[in-house]
């Protein structure tokens, strides 16, 4: 707008014509420390003419709402881009935009129900849903190559520039010779990735074991604390029950964590104090190892991929946008377990819920929690021994080298909430015991040899719809209008 009005000297309408036929918005998250807010004083300040052209949208987008809706001042409270001393960018990137779209169909169907709901009764026509996608040439062809192989050996090599084309692999996920060189390529893989982990972490991971992992930003939603208390809740089975026959299991995280989110800090230093514990305890026999690996990133995500059993996508239900890690771990032949929450839906919809460990409250429940109260999490904990006993031991110092105040934020947080927040936010307790369940279910999965061959080689054979390719013809067919230029 300034460019067309200031520099071009194009009149306000025309101008805006313009601009709400250039520009399309893609959200990409629901989480409110993401949808950006700014201080009007500081923005007026910074951006004094950028400023005045809001202002005028903001004015006139008003007058929009009021002549839909006459009287409704709650809808312009709800929708008006200048509001209560703040610009609210999510409003004015929809007044501007011609195009909106969420990122998996679940996240779409959040945004027009609920986050976006006022905008999208007002403009219907202006909403639709794109999920997201990966590169199978960089998450497969290159990080995976003796799988890639394979793949190419058995149908041809059209799956690099037509995912869709993995589809063809499902006539081999009964044939027990492709099982076999399948779970081959896997076991390689994993030694492959239990060599870095001894490089970079000193720690000897048994390949034989099951790879259990979650790697990706580390946020409070993504319940990284959900996986580390049930490990924290497994070694104390196993220090109960020394005779305890469970097949033996490698939890791998991976995160980064924003250089100012304590608790994200704090849940890794968790992490690692629990593997410290763990992996230093010839008691065990080795039976669970915890491995943290630092500096994650795509490079290394490539080894992780490639040599994972178990996908973990445990987010709270509505939290998760899609994911696209859920998908690099699918391609690769790791089923996932988690909640049904961003492209997991999707994940599920392609492979079968038996090709999956699903758990958890569905994003109904968690909103109906939400927007009506009635979650108790202090009750979970006095009810359920073995809860009362993994949280205990936050505050009891049996993490901290005696030291019984490290973890007590992470504790309060579970049981009380923090200043202005309720107890345990992303209701860590009430999905415990069910995901807890999940994990018995994988285990008794992966002791079926077979079975398990063909769960991953079904997850992998699954994976066609999930290719950013797919992702991006339907952005330029549905939103961007291009011709394909040969």
């Amino acid at each position: 707008m300034r460019i067309l009005v200031d520099e071009e000297g194009l009149e306000w309408d025309e101008a805006w014509e313009i601009t709400r036929k250039t520009c399309a918005y893609t959200n990409h998250t629901i989480m409110a420390e993401a949808l950006e807010k700014w201080p009007i004083e500081l923005f007026s300040r910074l951006l004094p003419r950028v400023y005045q052209i809001v202002e005028e949208i903001n004015r006139r987008f008003v007058i929009e709402i009021q002549n839909k809706y006459p009287g409704d001042q709650e809808k312009i409270r709800k929708m008006a881009i200048l509001y209560d001393g703040q610009v609210r960018m999510a409003h004015l990137a929809i007044a501007g935009s011609y195009s909106v779209n969420g990122v998996a169909r679940l996240h779409t169907d959040i945004l027009k129900k609920r986050e976006l709901k006022d905008f999208y009764e007002m403009m219907p026509e202006k909403f639709n849903n794109k999920t997201n996608g990966i590169t199978q040439r960089r998450f497969l062809l290159h990080g995976n190559p003796l799988l890639a192989s394979w793949v190419t050996d058995k149908i041809g090599d059209d799956w690099i520039t037509n995912l869709d084309h993995l589809k063809h692999l499902k006539v081999y996920v009964d044939d027990e010779k492709c099982q076999q060189e399948f779970m081959n390529i896997k076991y390689q893989n994993k030694v492959r990735l239990a060599k870095y982990i001894k490089e970079h972490n000193g720690i000897d991971v048994d390949p034989r074991s099951i790879f259990d992992c979650q790697v990706k930003r580390l946020h409070e939603y993504k319940r990284q604390l959900m996986n580390i208390l049930h490990v924290m809740y497994l070694y104390n089975e196993i220090k109960a029950h020394p005779d305890m026959d469970i097949v033996p299991r490698t939890f791998i995280f991976g995160a980064k964590a924003a250089a100012d989110y304590y608790t994200a800090k704090l849940t890794i230093k968790l992490i690692n104090a629990v593997a410290d514990k763990i992996n230093n305890d010839p008691s065990i026999n080795g039976k669970i190892k915890v491995v943290f690996i630092e500096d994650y990133r795509v490079s290394n995500a490539e080894l992780i991929f490639a040599a994972a059993d178990v996908s973990e996508q445990i987010s709270t239900a509505s939290k998760e946008a899609s994911g696209t890690g859920n998908m690099k771990f699918m391609l690769n032949g790791a089923p996932t377990l988690g909640t049904m929450d961003g492209a997991n839906v999707e994940i599920v919809d392609e492979v079968g819920a038996e090709n999956a460990f699903i758990f958890g409250m569905s994003s109904e429940e968690v909103i109906n929690y939400e927007n009506n109260g009635g979650y108790h999490p202090y009750e979970i904990y006095q009810n359920d021994k073995d809860i009362h006993e993994v949280l205990d031991q936050l505050v009891d110092g049996t993490y901290a080298n005696g030291d019984p105040e490290l973890y007590k934020d992470l504790y309060q947080s579970l049981l009380f909430g923090d200043t202005g927040s309720q107890a345990d936010m992303y209701f860590i307790l009430k999905d415990f015991r069910s995901y807890a369940e999940a994990q018995k279910k994988v285990e008794e999965a992966y002791r079926d040899t077979k079975g398990w061959a063909k769960m991953a080689m079904t997850n992998t054979a699954g994976c066609g719809k999930f290719s950013s390719d797919r992702t991006i013809q339907e952005y330029v067919d549905d939103i961007w209008h291009l011709d394909k230029i040969r």
